[in-house]
């Protein structure tokens, strides 16, 4: 015999902004001052290059890492 069972409905995920960084595979923050307010560089570590390419601070890295078109590097919770 078959129970009845309570269905939740999952809540939709929050828009994502348009300051937020997706989370990358190949993306390494390096904390440069952890004193308020921490300053962070990136690097892209994409495994086709030899040594890391740096970016930047995090504001300076918005933007390319926004522009990267290979379809593979953001992590699934991303999507």
């Amino acid at each position: 015999m078959a129970l009845l069972q309570l269905f939740v409905r999952a809540a939709p995920s929050p828009q994502l902004t348009a300051d937020h960084l997706r989370r990358c595979t190949y993306r390494r923050l390096v904390a440069v001052r952890r004193e308020p307010p921490p300053i962070y560089e990136a690097e892209c570590l994409y495994p086709e290059r030899i040594v890391p390419i740096p970016l930047g601070d995090l504001e300076a890295a918005r933007p390319i890492c926004a522009a990267c078109t290979a379809a593979h590097i953001f992590r699934p919770d991303e999507d």
